[in-house]
């Protein structure tokens, strides 16, 4: 699997040092299942969709084993640690930086 940093060019922020890139169905399906939590630093990006790398949506207070929401217009979705996105809004720019 590979890792990518993920950081919001809008403020300049870094949200995940390392997060996983799911780039096949089986990975995007099992994503984050099984995991009890996600340390500070690290996040999953579930890979492809079909947008431009500006945040469309952020939710925050997802609970674990519950269903985020869903953005048809979004190239992917990153999945972080709570509060690591808390200053992420939507229209924000998000870059994916190999690491």
């Amino acid at each position: 699997m590979r890792y990518v940093s993920v950081v919001n060019t809008s403020t300049g922020e870094v949200l995940a040092e390392r997060a996983a890139v799911a780039e096949t169905f089986l990975a995007r399906f099992l994503g984050l299942q099984w995991r009890r939590s996600l340390p500070k630093g690290t996040g999953l990006v579930l890979l492809p969709n079909n947008s431009d790398g500006i945040v469309q949506r952020v939710g925050r207070r997802l609970r674990p084993w519950s269903v985020g929401p869903i953005v048809p217009s979004a190239l992917y979705c990153v999945e972080l640690p709570p509060g690591a996105a808390r200053l992420t809004q939507p229209g924000h720019a998000i870059d994916l930086r190999a690491t």
